[in-house]
């Protein structure tokens, strides 16, 4: 019989999408563990992951993950490696056929798979048991403890505690959530010493107490990068959305000292999306929580550096060098610079939506906020893809969800894709040509004013949450006067700086700019902010990459 071990709260978590096998195996793992460990099961990769995610928030420890290879949307090993990013030091097994042992061979590279074990398993005490009771006793004797999370207190309603754990969830900084009005939190507050009138509180790993932390005092509590290494660089990229973190892997990868500067969070409007369905090589979707990710990870691998919670103000040429100047009055130059600084969703003009931002109101997918929706009458406003996303994960868990969009029909702006998955949502309802007129509520939203565009006829309706995807607005004020935009503030670059066959007025260099390069020699752009770009993610990467690329002519003839 396996020891218990430590914690009661251990759990073995087992994954299958064949009900009757998964609770066999469920069977066989309590029969024989369960005195010591929590048995956990699942039926598909996708659940398996969220019940990952919510023990790591709570702190529990997952001592071995059994996943069977053959699954639907994701199969055993597309699961495990998402696992790993959960769980690095969990054991891994993969349950499978005779006929799929070469599948199991290969996870070992991929996933640095612990064991595999073919079905049927019986009897258990010669074929599963065995097994187990070594990896248990591998994994009890390494450094399983979990890393101590950062502590949130803060109040449902309140704007800056929303703000705080937005931050910390897209910058995949573990942390837990203490409700002020709970005992517990209530405990936390007074070891801080603080009243509560002044929420959050965020107590970090090593105990230190920050009450309504900025962004950069945050970021330099959890241990996230926000000084650049050093003064001079051969690359500077502003913005860590898609296009930014193209741009930065490529550039690290093909030997440019590149560092990243991003004001929020990695990952831009497509971080915060529940799941992209048509990116490239993810036949089953992926979650822009999981693709930035991934993207940050491999461009800290190929050396480039990532600034968080750093705003730039300015951006100046001085001789060959492009100066790149922050809020808090320090600078850093570079060889060249690409602007990748992305859109932000314009707000809702509607009387009581901005004193409600943060309380009902939310801006983009507020991924924080959709387990507080279950059982809730929710709204989405918007007619392209990022609302329909948002739609289609929130109608997951929500009593109903209801979308609000100002056009005819959905096919000017989303893919077919989305609009076939909306409208087979039994919990999800389309209200075209209808607008926001209005918000209520004293504390947080309880009831929006909807206005019918043709006819203007209004009707109040309950609410207690709103997401808002209305129109895109690019980040470049701070570039007025320095690189040439157009009437709506997007970076003009390459051929529309050339309409006329003669170069922008004050362009030096003896040729024309290239395809994304801006009015100021070797400052490119990429990505949403560009005039004319295609407001993909895919494209972003690209342009990102293709950004690179002229960098690299740019400084071979510089």
């Amino acid at each position: 019989m396996a020891q218990a071990v430590e914690s009661a709260r251990t759990v073995i978590l087992t994954v299958d999408d064949d009900p009757g096998v998964s609770r066999a195996i469920a069977r066989d793992l309590r029969r024989r563990y369960g005195g010591g460990y929590r048995i956990v099961r699942a039926e598909s990769g996708e659940s398996a992951l969220e019940a990952l995610r919510e023990l790591k928030l709570r702190g529990d420890l997952v001592a071995v993950i059994l996943a069977d290879y053959r699954m639907p949307r994701m199969n055993g090993i597309e699961f495990l490696e998402q696992a790993l990013n959960v769980y690095p030091g969990a054991r891994r097994v993969l349950l499978t056929a005779y006929a799929d042992t070469s599948a199991a061979i290969d996870a070992i590279n991929v996933v640095d798979l612990d064991h595999y074990l073919l079905k049927p398993w019986d009897p258990p005490e010669e074929k599963l048991y065995p097994v187990l009771d070594d990896l248990l006793t591998a994994w009890r004797s390494s450094d399983h403890r979990p890393v101590p999370a950062t502590k949130v207190v803060g109040h449902r309603w309140s704007a800056p505690s929303s703000r705080v754990r937005e931050f910390l969830a897209r910058n995949q900084v573990p942390y837990r959530w203490y409700s002020s009005d709970e005992p517990e939190g209530r405990r936390l507050l007074e070891a801080a010493g603080a009243d509560g009138q002044r929420l959050p509180l965020v107590v970090t790993p090593e105990g230190t107490a920050l009450i309504e932390p900025e962004p950069a005092e945050l970021a330099a509590h959890v241990g996230l990068a926000t000084t650049p290494a050093a003064e001079f660089y051969d690359l500077v990229v502003i913005g860590g959305g898609p296009a930014g973190l193209g741009a930065a892997v490529y550039g690290a990868s093909e030997g440019l000292r590149t560092v990243l500067v991003e004001r929020s969070a990695t990952g831009g409007q497509a971080g915060q999306s529940s799941r992209i369905e048509n990116y490239l090589g993810f036949p089953d979707g992926v979650s822009g929580a999981q693709l930035t990710e991934r993207a940050r990870r491999q461009a800290a691998r190929f050396g480039a550096e990532i600034l968080t919670a750093r705003e730039v103000t300015g951006l100046e040429a001085k001789g060959p060098a492009r100066v790149v100047r922050f809020s808090d009055g320090s600078a850093v130059a570079a060889h060249s610079v690409i602007l990748a600084t992305g859109v932000s969703y314009r707000h809702l003009g509607a009387p009581g939506c901005d004193e409600l931002t943060g309380r009902g109101v939310y801006y983009g997918s507020s991924l924080t906020e959709a387990a507080s929706c279950a059982g809730q009458d929710v709204y989405v406003v918007g007619g392209a893809n990022s609302a329909g996303q948002a739609a289609v994960y929130l109608a997951r868990g929500a009593k109903s969800v209801t979308l609000l969009v100002r056009g005819e029909s959905l096919t000017a702006s989303m893919s077919y894709y989305l609009i076939q998955q909306i409208e087979e949502a039994p919990n999800i309802t389309v209200r075209t040509r209808t607008v926001v007129e209005a918000a209520h509520g004293d504390d947080h939203l309880e009831r929006l004013v909807l206005r019918d565009v043709d006819s203007g006829a209004t009707e109040p309706v309950d609410a207690q949450y709103v997401f808002v995807f209305i129109g895109a607005a690019p980040l470049t004020d701070w570039l007025d006067g320095t690189v040439l935009r157009d009437g709506h503030g997007f970076i003009l670059a390459g051929p529309d700086l050339t309409a006329d066959g003669r170069p922008p007025e004050g362009w030096e260099p003896d040729r024309l700019p290239y395809h994304l390069e801006t009015s100021v020699p070797g400052v490119f752009v990429a990505g949403d902010a560009r005039a004319e770009s295609a407001k993909r993610v895919a494209s972003a990467v690209g342009e990102g990459a293709m950004a690179v690329m002229l960098v690299h002519r740019y400084l071979e003839q510089s």
